[in-house]
């Protein structure tokens, strides 16, 4: 059975590698592992042990924190909702397309979305 603590921290490690577009066997690369046993860690099948953590957290250039940020919390933290759309790769490929859009486009495009979502505010 899964412990919500490993399914937790296996989303935050695909998060963050889907973030910085590193592949799973470029991660596997970086840590001397397999690509099938990272995806045992994203999926929370398999629990991380302290020094592959840290291995992990090296190679997607974040603290260890990073993997425990909002645990416990999704319910009644409005961020929860900020840390599924990361977990979302078509939000996550968005997210860098609108990072090399100029400021001013990128203002008509978040009026376009608005429109488009019926959240005109």
């Amino acid at each position: 059975m899964k412990h919500p603590v490993d399914v937790h921290v296996g989303k935050r490690i695909r998060q963050r590698r889907w973030m910085i577009g590193m592949t799973q066997q470029a991660l596997a690369d970086a840590i001397g592992i397999k690509f099938q046993q990272v995806q045992k860690y994203e999926n929370g099948m398999n629990r991380v042990s302290a020094s592959r953590l840290w291995e992990i957290a090296h190679a997607l250039d974040v603290s260890i924190s990073f993997f425990f940020d909002g645990l416990g919390r999704a319910d009644a933290d409005p961020a929860s909702e900020c840390s599924d759309l990361i977990g979302d790769r078509d939000a996550v490929q968005l997210m860098r397309a609108y990072q090399s859009i100029p400021e001013r486009q990128r203002r008509k495009l978040v009026d376009l979305a608005k429109v488009m979502s019926d959240q005109v505010a």
